[in-house]
């Protein structure tokens, strides 16, 4: 296993090359970087000088390349084109949208695997009719609708005491308090976002875990234990659920770049400082270096998910360790 753990973990770093190349290049070929603050009236020529300098923007693209490169290893993206640094906004920001990708994740996976099952081991029953019928009414609702309705439902929820169930913007109160508190806090203001990224991630999964039970119910192994006697419930929890959930694991690890995407619209809905937040006002500020920055930790992270998945997938299925 740890020899199987090393080798995906090579074969991650020519795909982390290969994303910072297309990052740089393909931002670098829109335009100017300094083409706003040219115009501005505000800017003297000694301060675009000065960028340019620090920048390195008279030089070849290629050098410009390995200058960003550095930066990025050595000194943690390095500083915006305003010469602010970019690494303590932008890892905040990954640190909380992280928070909401892993929870809307799990509860996703939580919720849609047992749907699949049930679904599947009870086919074109009324349950599975319906439980069908809301896979498909959850694919069929965008994400910044569902968070919007989840918005107008839970702005004037109040407990009797006066205390309020649900935030619906923001990631903390103004005093969250510690330990306990700060975690109650939290978990009311990641709630709502949570919901509306998970909701289409179990429309997804449950119905793929659907299809793969079918097909691993009606496999010769299955007949074969049981009728050496093995118990029902250690069937589908030993066999028929285990190598359900290889295929699930794939999409899971694919599915992942979606969900950020996804996280970004909950974010941009519920005033979340997270990735989304970073992001457009990076794009309002025209400010390359940190959208730079923040597309190379999206790569990354989108990796990461994708390397944890295989891992699974070694797990759950040994013979893809050779």
């Amino acid at each position: 296993m740890i020899g199987y753990v090393v080798r995906r973990v090579v074969y991650s770093i020519p795909v982390v090359f290969a994303a910072s190349v297309v990052v740089f290049f393909g931002i670098s070929s829109i335009g100017d970087p300094l083409a706003q603050l040219r115009r501005s009236p505000n800017v003297s020529e000694a301060t675009i000088a000065s960028i340019v300098e620090a920048k390195h923007l008279d030089e070849p693209l290629f050098l410009q390349y390995g200058y960003w490169v550095r930066d990025a290893v050595t000194n943690a993206f390095g500083t915006t084109t305003f010469g602010q640094p970019i690494w303590p906004d932008l890892s905040n920001a990954a640190l909380n949208t992280l928070q909401l990708v892993v929870a809307a994740e799990l509860i996703a996976l939580l919720i849609a695997v047992p749907i699949g099952v049930i679904s599947a081991r009870r086919q074109y029953s009324a349950l599975d009719y319906g439980l069908t019928g809301l896979s498909f009414l959850g694919y069929s609702i965008p994400v910044f609708w569902f968070a919007l309705i989840l918005q107008v439902i839970f702005t004037n929820l109040y407990l009797e005491s006066g205390v309020r169930i649900l935030y619906t913007s923001g990631l903390s109160s103004i005093d969250p308090g510690t330990g306990l508190a700060f975690f109650i806090d939290r978990l009311q203001h990641l709630a709502l976002p949570v919901a509306a990224v998970a909701y289409v991630n179990v429309a997804a999964y449950s119905r793929y875990m659907r299809s793969e039970m079918l097909e691993v119910l009606s496999a010769q192994y299955l007949q074969t234990a049981r009728a050496k006697g093995v118990p029902e419930k250690a069937v589908m929890r030993r066999h028929a659920l285990r190598n359900a959930l290889i295929p699930i694991t794939t999409v899971v690890g694919l599915n992942i770049g979606l969900t950020f995407g996804g996280s970004i619209v909950a974010e941009t809905v519920f005033s979340l400082d997270g990735m989304g937040l970073f992001f457009i006002e990076a794009l309002n500020e025209r400010d390359v270096y940190s959208v730079m920055a923040f597309f190379m930790i999206t790569a990354v992270l989108v990796l990461l998910g994708n390397l944890l998945a295989d891992l699974t997938y070694g797990y759950l299925d040994p013979r893809s360790r050779t």
